[in-house]
């Protein structure tokens, strides 16, 4: 099949290529994103290959379906980007990487936990400039604290048990409690998490129901000093909401590898550029925040699972035989 590869990246060609054994594909590596106005280069195409930040929305799709596309391939687990009934009316095949390493993203979630208590990043800088003061860097013991775990799929369960093995409490909140929970995750409401958690760890999907879950109301209910954490989607975070929280010493601490309005900002280099998000400049002046951009997947673990996955969602779809990971609107 002929592959239009959008928002490529020296690494996506690395492992995309390495995976595409035989080279029984035919991939054209694009460092667009996938838009309105770059779907056009997918013409005479049989495939879209897209990330988490290419718009598949109803005209993007009705463009590709008129240059021949019948199958998106996302490169991710997250669909939530993508007019899956207008894929459907269409004609054009959805399928996604339902999981490619859950531990790397869990593991950065913890990284960011660390880095955040014991303040390391400011202490990097400090020493390189002969400061060895410790004023400021105040942190506190893991060890007996109650972290907040929201949505226990893979990821939330492994980033439960690493927390665990801290010696910490935690508690979990789930419309639907995993049968694979360890004995120690202690499933409990959603005002309560809020209420009893030091640490909220969020590891949902993007649904109406979780957008913007942690709003004013939620931060309003939580512990003075909380440590939020996100890893998971952008969405599920009112910025304005938690802005507000920083400022008045309500968070104590944030963590995000994800933003809700990432899809203008990460993956690119902007150092040379004005950033004109006002929010997100603004989160960037707290010295008690700590963003990362969504590199929480960027293992070479996770990239070869990615890549391997996606071209076997490919051949599926070409043979009509194996296992094909598809997306469907309903």
């Amino acid at each position: 099949m002929r592959i239009a590869v959008f928002s490529a990246k020296p690494y996506d060609r690395t492992f995309i290529t390495r995976a595409n054994k035989g080279e029984r594909h035919a991939l054209s590596f694009l460092e667009a994103r996938l838009t309105v106005d770059t779907a056009p280069l997918a013409n005479g195409f049989d495939a879209v290959c897209a990330f988490v930040n290419d718009c598949l929305d109803a005209a993007v799709l009705e463009q590709l379906h008129n240059g021949g596309t019948r199958l998106v391939a996302l490169r991710s687990a997250g669909f939530n980007h993508v007019d899956l009934a207008a894929a459907e009316r269409l004609g054009i095949t959805v399928v996604r990487v339902p999981a490619y390493s859950p531990h790397a993203v869990a593991e950065h979630a913890v990284a960011l936990v660390l880095s955040l208590n014991r303040m390391t990043y400011r202490a990097y800088n400090r020493v390189r400039e002969g400061n060895f003061a410790l004023d400021g860097l105040l942190g506190f013991d893991l060890h007996g604290k109650t972290v907040g775990v929201i949505g226990t799929g893979h990821i939330g369960l492994i980033f439960a048990d690493i927390m665990h093995g801290f010696g910490c409490r935690v508690v979990a909140s789930d419309p639907f409690p995993s049968a694979n929970a360890k004995p120690f995750v202690e499933y409990v409401p959603l005002a309560t998490l809020f209420a009893s958690a030091d640490i909220i760890s969020l590891h949902c999907p993007l649904t109406p129901e979780t957008h913007h879950l942690i709003d004013a109301d939620a931060i309003a209910q939580m512990k003075e000093s909380v440590m939020i954490i996100n890893t998971g989607r952008g969405r599920v975070v009112d910025t304005q909401a938690v802005i507000a929280g920083l400022k008045s010493g309500k968070i104590g601490r944030l963590g995000l590898d994800v933003y809700e309005e990432e899809e203008h900002l990460f993956f690119e280099d902007l150092s040379q550029s004005v950033i004109d998000d006002d929010q997100f400049m603004r989160l960037t002046t707290f010295h008690n925040v700590l963003i990362t951009g969504h590199q929480a997947f960027f293992t070479a673990e996770a990239l070869t699972n990615i890549a391997e996955t996606t071209l076997a969602n490919i051949d599926a779809f070409e043979s009509g035989s194996g296992t094909i990971h598809r997306v469907n609107a309903t």
